[in-house]
């Protein structure tokens, strides 16, 4: 059970990050914000739930690369950029590291706690 919980959040969330992306301007802030809320909570779901394992140390590496890409690199105002669909895309991407930043976290730390208990 738990892990089609975690399953469908993580589907659930790439879902709305796209939703959002693309319609954020229509909704207003008020929804924008909840829904934002709701990606913060998905993605906690999703660390908690559906990364274990092996695929731990993968998601880690795919996590903190796009979280680095995003800050350091100016992905989002890059993606900004492109003619006619730049805000979209900068929407999305923006929506996505909502959901993927606490599902990285929430890896980080079991990970950090699976190697205390190890020792």
């Amino acid at each position: 059970m738990e892990e089609k919980l975690g399953h469908y959040s993580f589907i659930g969330g790439v879902i709305i990050a796209v939703v959002l992306g693309l319609a954020s301007t229509a909704l207003g802030p008020q929804t924008t914000a909840l829904l934002a809320s709701l990606l913060v909570v998905l993605g906690l779901i999703a660390g908690f739930l559906n990364v274990s394992g092996k695929g731990s140390k993968e998601f880690m590496l795919v996590g903190t690369v796009l979280i680095i890409a995003s800050f350091v690199g100016g992905a989002s105002n890059t993606l900004g950029g492109v003619q006619y669909i730049g805000p979209y895309l900068q929407g999305i991407f923006q929506y996505a590291l909502a959901f993927v930043i606490p599902a990285t976290v929430v890896v980080g730390l079991k990970e950090v706690w699976s190697l205390g208990q190890n020792q």
